[in-house]
């Protein structure tokens, strides 16, 4: 009954079933035979009820296929649209779990076989577009913001599905486009007309190592030895916090040093406008410190044909400020006193998925509805906290935990206040590097869910 126990909680209904059946087959002629044939048996159950891998040779080339989309719509409405179809040398992204999400995020890409069975690719992301639309602004117009996909580039004609949530966590859009491999639109991009770029740090690991592109914004042509520093300063922040610490061989940093006309980048509240390399600027959303750019495939044009998965992006600024957007890019600040505490607390959300766990008390819409458990993994409601953190509680610790100012960076326990609200929504410590500039570390929820990420990129 075990063996049959365990087929009923691991088989996949889509793989295995030729194996399963002749398992099945062989239980029966076990039965009215002979015990010597249970061996065997097992055998084909556990090759049947395995978890099967998607092997990246089979499904696709060495070659990276971007897929450029426009978000619209409104406090209530989504819409997609693809732009466009750019190819480039070389795949630079994960080459192990490609059918496995690590985290849900607030939208999720999907590639299958044009029958709609198997799914050989999948990435999850979160947009600007849906953070805008819980901000007032948005249900008074519409509004469409750039996105871009990086897929591995098929062998053959597949199916690509990008949908978007809502802060429910409930479908709202959905775009599902055929693509064929032999499309003459798909623009082939050589890397002949690429700039510079060279290693900051690079991983010895043996496997695949994450590719990190760091990009100059706001530096001229002048200030290029200020930006090759400033990547250095960011990739030694990075460094210096767990995990990225002692996991620092699986990653590659690469810095693309792309001149600005002007130095400097846009602060609308001073009146103040730059011509440079992404048009980024502050006041997102009217926010004085909120670091964005909006120029998304632009951002990707810059970067076509070099290694890179992630993006850090570093503005030649010293007003204080900064973004990130999980599988997305970051934006930070590179000269003010907070500039490597903030860089990492925006690779926490870009690379990680991590959620803020600072809170206000007065949010237009909360992010977090008290009936929908957060995806993001240092952050609950309490709908399911099973899934959250409740195992690295010690003791009886009380749910809710009060905060005693004692062990503010390690003593695990529920705390209240997060994600922008100060109320229904908690944090796993009193104080975090996702929470304040002056947290020297994360706290062991953080590190945990972020070691797994990089174990996700890496390993089989």
């Amino acid at each position: 009954m075990l063996i049959i126990n365990i087929l009923t909680l691991h088989h996949h209904p889509s793989r295995g079933n030729n194996l399963l059946n002749v398992a099945c087959g062989m239980w029966h002629v076990w039965q009215n035979a002979s015990r010597r044939l249970l061996p065997l048996f097992i055998l084909l159950i556990a090759a049947a009820t395995a978890r099967s891998q998607v092997r990246f040779e089979d499904h696709f080339e060495d070659q990276t296929l971007r897929l450029d989309y426009m978000l619209s719509g409104n406090h209530s409405n989504q819409v997609i649209s693809l732009a466009g179809l750019k190819q480039t040398p070389g795949w630079y992204g994960r080459r192990a779990n490609l059918d496995r999400l690590a985290l849900e995020g607030n939208g999720q890409l999907f590639v299958t076989d044009t029958l709609g069975r198997d799914t050989l690719y999948c990435q999850s992301f979160s947009t600007l577009f849906q953070e805008w639309q819980t901000y007032e602004e948005a249900t008074q117009l519409w509004r469409s913001f750039e996105h871009t996909m990086l897929i591995p580039m098929p062998r053959h004609d597949v199916d690509v599905t990008l949908r978007l949530t809502d802060t429910h966590r409930r479908e709202r859009a959905r775009l599902t486009h055929r693509l064929r491999t032999s499309d003459i639109l798909i623009e082939r991009l050589s890397s002949k007309g690429i700039g510079p770029w060279r290693y900051v740090r690079r991983g010895s690991f043996q496997g695949h190592c994450i590719n990190v592109a760091i990009v100059a914004e706001g530096y001229t042509e002048e200030q290029m030895d200020v930006f090759l520093q400033d990547c250095q300063a960011t990739v030694d922040a990075l460094l210096a916090h767990e995990p990225f610490k002692s996991e620092k061989e699986r990653f590659n940093f690469i810095a693309v040093p792309i001149p600005s006309a002007e130095s400097g980048v846009s602060i609308p509240h001073q009146g103040l406008w730059l011509q440079t390399a992404l048009g980024s600027h502050f006041d997102t959303f009217y926010s004085d410190r909120y670091l964005t750019t909006l120029n998304i495939h632009r951002l990707h044009d810059v970067l076509a044909g070099i290694p890179y998965e992630h993006i850090i992006i570093l503005a030649n600024t010293d007003h204080y400020g900064g973004g990130g957007i999980y599988n997305n890019y970051l934006l930070s600040a590179a000269h003010n006193e907070k500039a490597r505490p903030v860089v990492v607390h925006e690779f926490g959300h870009s690379f990680g998925g991590l959620a803020d766990e600072y809170f206000y008390d007065d949010v237009f819409e909360p992010q977090y509805p008290a009936d929908t458990e957060p995806w993001e993994p240092n952050i609950t409601t309490l709908v399911d906290f099973d899934s959250k953190w409740k195992d690295m509680l010690k003791g009886k610790t009380p749910v809710p935990t009060q905060a005693d100012g004692k062990d503010v960076y390690t003593k695990v326990g529920v705390y209240e206040g997060a994600g922008y609200q100060s109320k229904g929504v908690y944090r796993p410590t009193q104080e975090c590097r996702m929470k304040v500039n002056e947290a020297p570390v994360f706290c062991p929820v953080c590190e945990r869910a972020l070691r797994r990420i990089i174990l996700y990129h890496t390993e089989e």
